[in-house]
């Protein structure tokens, strides 16, 4: 039996977990669109994307196109070979100059890694107030740039049921037992129909909920986020 973990993978296999991918894309574009609020129509916005090679990247993307489409305007639109941050800013570099700085009043940034990446581009770019971006992960930098105010939002999400889920089901398979008491949900793959399923919720992370998610779960201790670089924001937040 084959239990597919963060990634659904093609092929026969038995049961998958992850976070609801597409749900990820929708808390992004929801993040976003807060940040906006009524200035939503005031410019364009720039999409940085994932790798087309990975199949989460496209439900990100479905799922923030879902949120956004209508509610602003996407200037430019990129799918980030790699996923890389280098490519990010290269992208990023790119839209500057073709739409110009000052239409530019937000960026979708599919993960925290490509946010840095952007957001190194836009101070390049000669931005004297960034723009809201996105990103995923949770990621350290990501978290300390939130609490510097660089970049608005993240998705964070809780590993460890993933990896316990993973676990059970992966036990259950090998007793030759069924899912259904622990999978809810069916996925289908583009060659397997019907795939058991645990899809474990996410949480837009924002610098208004940094202890309430990654320090309460013990993803970071308040001393790994709060270094001396940031430690006048962080108590400007409240994170001691």
């Amino acid at each position: 039996p084959v239990v597919a973990f963060d990634r659904l993978a093609e092929g026969p296999i038995d049961a998958y977990t992850s976070f609801d991918n597409e749900e990820v894309g929708h808390v992004q574009g929801k993040a976003l669109l807060t940040a906006l609020g009524a200035k939503a129509k005031d410019g364009q916005i720039v999409m940085m994307n994932g790798a087309v090679t990975d199949p989460n990247a496209a439900l990100f993307k479905k799922g923030a196109h879902a949120e956004l489409d209508g509610k602003v305007t996407v200037g430019k639109e990129y799918d980030t070979k790699e996923w890389k941050p280098e490519n990010a800013n290269a992208n990023m570099e790119a839209a500057i100059t073709a739409l110009g700085k000052d239409k530019i009043i937000g960026v979708y940034s599919a993960n925290d890694g490509m946010a840095g990446g952007i957001i190194t581009a836009l101070k390049a770019g000669g931005f004297t107030k960034l723009p809201p971006v996105t990103g995923q992960d949770a990621e350290l930098a990501g978290v300390q740039r939130i609490v510097a105010g660089e970049q608005y939002a993240s998705v964070y999400k809780p590993y460890a049921p993933e990896a316990a889920a993973a676990a059970e089901m992966a036990v259950a398979l090998a007793k030759g037992e069924k899912l259904d008491a622990i999978a809810k949900e069916k996925v289908s793959s583009p060659t397997t129909k019907d795939i058991p399923s645990v899809l474990v919720p996410v949480v837009s992370l924002t610098k208004d909920n940094i202890n309430a998610t990654v320090v309460k779960d013990g993803v970071y201790t308040v001393a790994q986020i709060c270094t001396p670089k940031y430690k006048a924001a962080c108590d400007a937040l409240g994170l001691k």
